[in-house]
């Protein structure tokens, strides 16, 4: 027996998604919501990162007329030339007839299906409360691990909850007891000033940057990144889970990337 999927107008689509990632809410350096117009009924989703020629090889491979990612095609000031790579990526999306949606500060900050609650729970942190300001708004997350550990053992937690081989940047204490985290996913390393100022014990983002070494060693607070690629998987495969619970036929598809 094959379970049957919900199908929805592409409107109906887009007011749901709209409904729960609230892009009104944020300043974003992105356009979020629907960036290219495809089928008008969305039948088959696929969830991924980024919208790379990659991901949408593999909705086209799975059917999929329908792709929503953290990171789209369209940026602040929208597409001044479609050529190149750009322009073989949205000729794809055209050919094929697929709908695809973006949300980016949205699904970061999400207090549910964002990528800062998903790695703040694979790092086996309690409840948490908003943290790391940009641009005016509060997008990462902070709060306490369940059970504290050193340095090596936050590296050693987060290499199992993201179970590949991305690089890992630690810097800090070695010895310290780390209990209270700030974290932001993707490039926000600057935040580890706010995470010294605000008294946390570490801080934890996806992409390092030169200075942070030095800081992190003077400040005494820890600081570690996972990976830009591997902390923002947790938006979109949480958003694939959603709309799997109301009836809809959507899956994250990862592909691999080890920045």
């Amino acid at each position: 027996m094959t379970s049957r999927h919900l199908a929805l107008p592409r409107r109906e689509f887009t007011a749901l998604l709209q409904r729960w990632m609230q892009p009104e809410r944020y300043t974003d350096v992105a356009e979020n919501g629907l960036q290219i117009e495809g089928a008008p009924l969305v039948e088959r989703v696929v969830t991924g990162v980024s919208a790379n020629r990659a991901l949408i090889e593999a909705a086209i491979e799975r059917s999929a007329n329908t792709i929503v990612v953290h990171h789209g095609l369209v940026w602040g000031g929208g597409m001044r030339r479609l050529d190149g790579w750009l322009k073989g990526r949205v000729r794809l999306l055209l050919q094929h007839d697929i709908n695809l949606f973006a949300y980016h500060l949205p699904l970061d900050a999400h207090p549910d299906l964002g990528n800062n609650v998903g790695l703040a729970a694979a790092l086996g942190m309690g409840p948490t409360v908003p943290f790391g300001r940009y641009k005016g708004q509060l997008i990462g997350r902070s709060g306490s691990l369940a059970a504290p550990v050193t340095l090596a053992g936050l590296v050693a937690r987060g290499r199992l909850a993201f179970a590949d081989d991305a690089p890992v940047h630690a810097f800090g204490p070695e010895d310290r007891v780390l209990s209270t985290i700030g974290l932001c996913t993707g490039g926000a390393p600057e935040l580890i000033h706010e995470a010294i100022d605000a008294g946390l014990d570490a801080y934890v983002t996806g992409e390092a940057t030169e200075y942070v070494k030095a800081v992190a060693e003077e400040s005494g607070v820890a600081f570690l990144a996972f990976g830009h690629h591997a902390t923002e998987r947790f938006g979109p495969r949480a958003l694939a889970e959603a709309l799997c619970s109301r009836g809809l036929d959507a899956s994250f598809v990862e592909i691999k990337n080890p920045v």
